[in-house]
């Protein structure tokens, strides 16, 4: 059985001061996402938290990338934030709909609804929340209160087929856990060491051994470590 395919990137792309280490020095700005696209495969859009993304901007990072390049959208903040996946129906399905460019394009990867740290364990009202969610879309929970780390929880997730977002940083890291047919890790922490990198290559080479195609985020910062990191994690 061939592995699972691994798709390694970062939480954004436009950064000047990515320059001249990842990006080249003279590369001007609108080019910043075609040439991402050539050292990584993926790249997780924060944009979509804060409104919604029209057509025509999905339609110009499509083409600006190649076959097989993903996007992860997080979900907008007023369905987990505003109203904390309670009474959300309405416009849960217009951010969906939002997305159908990416979709029908085949480029739409998981979409990430990340809770709050103040959100804590309600098993009731994440069930009634992912029944929303339509099967033929790939999505993903980064929960960021500990209480959530239950089994109660994990088997809301495992039975709509909704991944568990294993996510680290400085503060809280979630437990290694599977819930759906594919992997969602973001990987927080400022820096990395060779050995902790390792570490992850080998974690996602035993996702992929197993038939779990993975999503490996990284930070994105005010230098471009976290982009080197996927380059590296992509490449080993």
């Amino acid at each position: 059985m061939p592995e699972a395919k691994l798709y390694c990137g970062t939480s954004g792309f436009a950064y000047p001061s990515w320059k001249p280490d990842f990006y080249p020095e003279k590369l001007p700005s609108g080019k910043f996402l075609s040439y991402y696209a050539t050292r990584l495969n993926v790249v997780e859009v924060n944009y979509t938290y804060r409104r919604l993304a029209s057509a025509a901007t999905f339609e110009k990072w499509i083409a600006a990338t190649p076959e097989g390049f993903m996007f992860l959208p997080k979900a907008h903040m007023k369905i987990t934030h505003s109203f904390r996946l309670d009474g959300a129906e309405e416009f849960t399905r217009v951010f969906l709909e939002s997305l159908n460019p990416l979709r029908d394009a085949g480029r739409l990867g998981p979409i990430l609804f990340q809770l709050p740290p103040s959100f804590k364990i309600d098993r009731e009202r994440l069930a009634r929340f992912v029944v929303l969610l339509p099967r033929g879309v790939q999505t993903a929970f980064e929960f960021r209160n500990a209480s959530w780390f239950d089994e109660s929880a994990y088997e809301v997730l495992r039975n709509a087929n909704v991944a568990l977002c294993m996510a680290e940083n400085e503060s809280l890291e979630t437990p290694h856990v599977i819930t759906a047919d594919f992997v969602y890790l973001r990987l927080r922490k400022p820096d990395y060491t060779e050995s902790e990198l390792g570490s992850i290559a080998y974690r996602v080479q035993q996702y992929q051994a197993n038939a779990y195609p993975t999503y490996a985020i990284f930070k994105h910062e005010e230098t471009p470590a976290g982009a080197l990191n996927a380059e590296k994690l992509l490449v080993t």
